[in-house]
């Protein structure tokens, strides 16, 4: 792993556990965020992996799509919640009365693991060094 991606796999694993810290004191628009960017943050490790570099989330969201859920390389749902997350990102940053619940947190930390647990798992893409 280059160091940038080292780098993105931590602030990952922040963001993970500050997601967690969020929805046990009852934030879950915030700990939904915070989960929307733990996935954000591996998927842009894993691109890196290729090369590749995005200056906006759609980029990084497309292109997570077509390089890694398209070519099987990852599951489907790992495209889906991470564009599942961002819609649920948006509300949660940006409603002034978001509707998210703790098990909408709850899921999409779930997920985030996955991210996590996932991006660590695969044999020379961006996995973590033993």
């Amino acid at each position: 792993m280059t160091d940038d991606q080292t780098a993105l796999v931590a602030k990952a694993e922040d963001s993970v556990r500050a997601a967690e810290l969020l929805a046990r004191d009852g934030y879950y628009g915030f700990a939904v965020s915070r989960a929307y960017y733990t996935m954000f943050y591996i998927a842009e490790a894993m691109l890196l992996e290729l090369g590749l570099r995005f200056t906006n989330h759609a980029g990084v969201i497309s292109a997570f799509g077509l390089h890694f859920s398209k070519t099987k390389k990852v599951p489907s749902d790992f495209h889906r919640y991470l564009l599942a997350a961002q819609d649920a990102r948006t509300e949660g940053d940006y409603d002034i009365r978001p509707k998210l619940t703790a098990e909408d947190a709850a899921l999409a930390i779930g997920r985030a693991h996955e991210f996590i647990q996932f991006a660590e798992r695969m044999p020379g893409e961006s996995s973590r060094p033993a």
